[in-house]
């Protein structure tokens, strides 16, 4: 009876150790799921996070690109105000310059009308009177009255004209 004994008593222990491996299966299993679990809630955890700090980056480009696209716009404006108000200066310093130059046609003229006075010993008290006897002879005798040596395009009452509209801009 002694083995019959031994042959339950093993088959007992067999059991129970069969049993225990069982219960440390369960027990490692709920341990695995619970570790899985965890690592799950985890990983959605930082997917979340990423997600969030991905959304921020864009919110912050979006608003830079606003931002951006405002300074670009203020830039544009500037740009366009100061190229009309350089092309007001630059029609500005072209009539300057159209006058500057018609003025030195007449002071030129005038040099040599005194040059003229002076070498002929004209006896006009001054010069006003000579350009002033000049324009009377002009008008009265209804032609160009002119003195020899003289450059024969001088008109010495003429106004000075907005010329600058007849010049060509590119010349400057």
């Amino acid at each position: 009876m002694a083995s019959s004994c031994d042959g339950t008593s093993s088959r007992s222990s067999l059991m129970i150790q069969n049993s225990g491996t069982s219960d440390e299966d369960l027990h490692q299993k709920l341990i695995m799921d619970q570790k899985k679990r965890k690592r799950m809630i985890s990983n959605r955890e930082s997917a979340r996070r990423s997600r969030m700090r991905r959304q921020k980056q864009l919110d912050d480009l979006t608003v830079q690109v606003t931002q951006l696209q405002k300074e670009k716009n203020e830039f544009i404006s500037r740009i366009s105000l100061t190229t009309h108000h350089y092309l007001i200066v630059e029609s500005e310093n072209s009539i300057l310059r159209a006058q500057k130059a018609e003025l030195s046609h007449r002071l030129n003229s005038l040099h040599q009308i005194i040059s003229f006075a002076n070498n002929n010993n004209y006896h006009y008290s001054s010069v006003h009177d000579l350009l002033l006897q000049q324009e009377t002879d002009f008008f009265t005798e209804n032609h160009n009255y002119s003195w020899p040596g003289l450059n024969s395009s001088m008109c010495l009452n003429q106004p000075i004209s907005m010329a600058a509209a007849a010049v060509d801009m590119s010349n400057y």
